[in-house]
């Protein structure tokens, strides 16, 4: 197994954050976004990281920025680390896990699709029969697919969880055109996604989207797309609702943490090398049903380019 690439240090540049996966360098006019093999859960990054999970992140994002690149513009200016400017070409523990990026102003607002119930959403509906101010039928199971899939966005927390918020809300914080086009964009894209995933066995109950402004004003997909981390991704061949489903995202990792009696205080406890085997090996599925392709990482120390 190779080994996990928790931090990155880019002598000279300007790191301008570290979050809880990715760490963001300025290049010029550009960004370099680079995902490392940490990986969080209940606000709280966990110990050891995922090897090479960061690799998959980035492959799969970039696959589906391709096939949606006709539909949507989105942030890539370059995905090869040959591409990049000096001096981050010449660290090679940053191949296939990074992408240089335009910069762009982004808008403050998660835009979720959901096409089954699950999650924060579950919880909601169970308390107040609706999800974001959107009624739903009365009886509904625990991962039920839903009559349509909704928009429901939540607002973007730089600590803590994000909160769920109702489209009027939205509408407050970003204007009513600019709300509707990404109610719009969010849908089309979660299902033309949602309708390929399940022709290769796989179901994306919700997946989050971010997007920004470039200098025209244009709205631009960015930061990730349809992966383990922004998304519920299940087998479709396990698939019953009336309770949770297997998983191929950190679900795995949530529910490790849940049965070890964790109070979800840090620090968190350390993942078992069984869990940690086990989540590369569902983020892999994930990327292989998905693209078609096998994704084979790079070398032990993390430095060889990925393979499919």
């Amino acid at each position: 197994m190779v080994q996990a690439l928790l931090t990155t240090s880019i002598p000279g540049e300007q790191l301008v954050s570290r979050g809880k996966v990715r760490d963001i360098y300025a290049s010029r006019d550009a960004l370099i976004l680079v995902a490392t093999d940490r990986i969080s859960a209940f606000d709280c990054v966990l110990s050891p990281g995922i090897p090479g999970r960061g690799v998959v992140l980035t492959q799969l994002s970039n696959f589906w920025f391709r096939h949606f690149a006709s539909v949507v513009p989105n942030h890539l200016l370059a995905t090869r680390l040959e591409e990049f400017p000096e001096p981050f070409r010449s660290h090679p523990e940053l191949e296939g896990r990074s992408v240089l990026v335009r910069r762009l102003r982004p808008i403050p607002v998660e835009c979720v699709a959901r096409g089954y119930l699950a999650g924060s959403g579950w919880k909601e509906y169970r308390d107040t029969g609706a999800v974001c101010g959107i009624r739903l039928p009365e009886g509904l199971r625990e991962s039920e697919r839903l009559p349509e899939p909704i928009f429901t966005p939540a607002t973007k927390a730089t600590t803590g969880h994000d909160e769920n918020i109702s489209f009027d809300r939205m509408v407050e914080i970003v204007g009513g055109e600019v709300a509707g086009r990404l109610r719009e964009l969010t849908l089309m894209l979660y299902s033309e996604a949602a309708s390929r995933a399940a022709g290769r066995g796989v179901i994306i109950a919700d997946t989050k989207f971010e997007f920004g402004f470039d200098e025209s004003g244009a709205i631009v997909w960015m930061d990730e797309a349809l992966t383990p981390d922004s998304s519920r991704f299940w087998p479709a061949d396990d698939y019953e609702p009336g309770r949770s489903q297997r998983s191929f995202d950190k679900q795995y990792v949530r529910d490790w943490l849940e049965a070890s009696g964790w109070n979800k205080e840090p620090p968190a406890p350390e993942l078992p090398p069984e869990v940690v085997r086990g989540t590369l090996e569902r983020y892999l599925e994930a990327h292989r049903l998905l693209t078609g392709e096998e994704l084979q990482l790079g070398s032990q120390d993390g430095s060889g380019p990925p393979r499919t």
